[in-house]
């Protein structure tokens, strides 16, 4: 018996991926490398160019050409063209707040098991970085539901991620005010499959994620200091919904690698946050009880105070800045991603709004 081969129906592109290939366009940022090592991102502009105190280089010369081409600028400099991966994107993209390294961002999408076409809730935004993040791992058929307190940082969060997938990503809905009372007014109960939280005070909206958490459910939340990790499991523990919580750090070494001498790097990324795990039982369950605990689990007003936004390092940020910070996020949407038009309208609009009291 024989059968008539068919082709399959070409799946359409994922969301953003279009401003990731083919050659070089006009209002795409581009990463410079020169033969030192050394960094620069620039915005294509026709008839733009790069100035360093050793020459420069002529935008036009990169607008039309293939990623990865070497080019010498006026004197003689060698400098390769890369679009940023996303890691360099992160680490220089404008930000309000302090980012979500990639390290802890490719453990989050990893320990959390994000997978294409889950639906996540996380909250604290911030500038964005951990939903660019959480936005690839879900895909275009995915749903991720972002919830912020401050308008301020929403409207960078929004103008970072447009800039990277070229413009609104079609799974992702952010909404103002506190996690633990809008999550409950958004989600069905038992409607999410996980559940990301970045904050100060995770062990707050317990009630609030074991009510939309499907069961056998992710709950992920990344913390600073050791005084909120205790606090949060123990919170945790007591509940009685969910399973034994598990945490970790993670620590970055890079290598030096120069013929004979390879040795590790003198500069490390190290302590960020730490991370913390658990699962939703099904209604009805309750968690088994860890065999060894602590001799003490009661937390004094001096441990309360130990994780105050002051006492973990966060510096007041005022609003002039981050309406600065919102307007550079919106100038930073990508010409090349979208219609002139549309991509102007986009940066108008995020500027307007973050222009407004």
């Amino acid at each position: 018996m024989s059968t008539i081969p068919t082709t399959p129906e070409a799946p359409s592109s994922p969301h953003g991926a279009a401003a990731r290939r083919g050659p070089l366009r006009a209002g795409e940022r581009v990463q410079l490398t020169d033969e030192k090592g050394r960094m620069s991102t620039i915005t294509l502009t026709p008839g733009g160019a790069f100035h360093t105190h050793k020459g420069f280089l002529q935008h036009d010369l990169l607008i039309g050409a293939s990623e990865g081409i070497i080019l010498e600028n006026t004197t003689g400099q060698l400098y390769q063209a890369l679009r940023p991966l996303l890691s360099d994107f992160v680490l220089s993209m404008p930000r309000g707040a302090a980012v979500v390294y990639p390290k802890d961002a490719g453990q989050i999408v990893t320990m959390a098991d994000i997978y294409p076409g889950a639906r996540v809730v996380e909250a604290g935004v911030g500038s964005g970085a951990l939903s660019i993040s959480l936005l690839r791992a879900v895909g275009d058929a995915g749903y991720l539901h972002s919830f912020e307190r401050r308008e301020e940082f929403a409207d960078i969060a929004r103008g970072n991620v447009e800039t990277i997938f070229g413009g609104p990503h079609p799974a992702w809905q952010i909404t103002l005010g506190d996690f633990q009372q809008q999550v409950v007014e958004h989600e069905e109960p038992g409607s999410v499959d996980r559940v990301v939280l970045d904050m100060l005070a995770p062990w707050e909206c317990l009630d609030a994620v074991a009510t939309v958490l499907a069961a056998g459910g992710v709950w992920i939340s990344y913390v600073a200091t050791v005084t909120q990790l205790s606090r949060t499991a123990e919170a945790i523990r007591e509940d009685g919904r969910f399973t034994e919580p598990e945490a970790w750090e993670s620590m970055v070494r890079g290598w030096h690698l120069e013929g004979l001498a390879v040795r590790p790097d003198h500069r490390m990324v190290a302590h960020t946050g730490f991370l913390l795990t658990t699962r939703r039982l099904a209604d009805g369950a309750t968690g088994f009880s860890p065999k060894r605990r602590p001799s003490k689990t009661g937390f004094s007003e001096e441990d309360l105070n130990a994780w105050t936004p002051r006492a973990v390092g966060e510096r007041d940020v005022s609003d002039k800045r981050l309406r600065r910070v919102a307007r550079d996020a919106a100038s930073t949407i990508q010409r090349g991603s979208l219609p002139p038009e549309e991509a102007q309208a986009r940066r108008d609009a995020l500027a307007d709004s973050a222009g407004e009291e």
